[in-house]
């Protein structure tokens, strides 16, 4: 009897020491993962703050892994991508031109869009940009030259990745944007539309995402976009039923913030969105784009960090010529 004790007192000191182990085991484990995920949130929100600083330093970067794709990109020319800048106004126009193929994007068409981009992330001066397409039509996506040309699945997802790192920038620019869809949005054509704050459509314009027609699904960034703007459902009827939205749906689902007054193609549409624009781009530009770093860190970051970013963003304009001016203008309340 006291040789059996003994025994089952050895099993249970046994099975206490293995219970510890995998005790143990586990929470190494879960802190493996946790580990792993935190360090992805801290990269992403790393991403995130160094879009929002004022000084940036991507015009000059290259990385390598982009390097393969834009020299393949450049050997299909054709259209260009152009930008005027108002310096009065503070409103710049960028637009895709290559009314050969409704403004469809060649692979020197992606190169310069992203070199475009770049000029707007440093113009401190600026308030807005308005995405258009030439000769009334906004952009039908890429050129199916060039597209037949990367076809393989490698070169495929690294044209994806480049324009949706380019667009991804075009988004998180310290100006308001706005898309001026005249004519035809169609798939890469839609996804550019989702890269802007905000979309301005002419009486008869139509945004279609096509992709399924074409076998594919969006790249460039505008499914996670899309549900982000009209949310999931209206997102997958848009993506699965490849529906036209004209100016009324648009503006039902939340897809379109205005319809202009005009048609496309009577050549002022540029004028009717840059006075619709002019409502929030009054007063300095460095308050503008404050607005607009605040925005977007409340969009892309967790609260304590987007709450730390305002501050650091409310900082550059406390004290500054406008807010001075504003004081001395209104020096006690009524």
């Amino acid at each position: 009897m006291r040789l059996f004790s003994s025994f089952c007192l050895v099993c249970m000191r046994l099975f206490s020491l293995c219970c510890v182990h995998v005790s143990l085991y586990r929470r190494s484990s879960i802190m493996s993962v946790c580990g792993a995920a935190r360090c992805r949130w801290i990269q992403s929100r790393g991403a995130v703050r160094r879009i929002l600083q004022q000084n940036r330093t991507v015009c000059s970067h290259r990385s390598g892994s982009a390097e393969g794709i834009r020299e393949k990109l450049q050997v299909f020319p054709g259209g260009s991508i152009e930008l005027q800048k108002q310096q009065e106004s503070g409103i710049a126009v960028l637009t895709v031109n290559n009314p050969a193929r409704m403004n469809a994007f060649s692979g020197s068409m992606m190169l310069e869009l992203e070199q475009r981009v770049c000029d707007l992330e440093t113009w401190t001066e600026g308030k807005a940009v308005i995405v258009q397409g030439a000769a009334g039509t906004f952009c039908s996506g890429s050129d199916l030259n060039a597209v037949r040309a990367i076809a393989n699945p490698h070169d495929g997802m690294k044209m994806c990745e480049f324009m949706q790192n380019t667009l991804t920038r075009l988004l998180r620019l310290p100006l308001i944007s706005a898309a001026l869809v005249e004519g035809r949005a169609l798939g890469g054509g839609a996804e550019l539309t989702t890269a802007c704050d905000f979309r301005l459509m002419t009486s008869d314009a139509v945004i279609q995402f096509v992709h399924k027609h074409m076998g594919l699904v969006p790249g460039w960034g505008g499914a996670a976009r899309l549900v982000r703007i009209v949310g999931s459902q209206n997102a997958l009827k848009l993506l699965s039923g490849a529906k036209k939205v004209d100016p009324d749906f648009g503006k039902q689902m939340g897809l379109v913030d205005e319809v202009l007054h005009c048609s496309s193609g009577e050549g002022n549409a540029l004028s009717h969105a840059e006075r619709w624009l002019g409502q929030f781009i009054k007063g300095p530009a460095p308050v503008i784009q404050a607005v607009k770093k605040v925005v977007v860190s409340g969009r892309e970051l967790p609260l304590d960090e987007a709450l730390r970013t305002e501050r650091s963003v409310f900082g550059t304009v406390w004290g500054g010529p406008a807010n001075l001016e504003a004081l001395a203008l209104k020096p006690k309340h009524k």
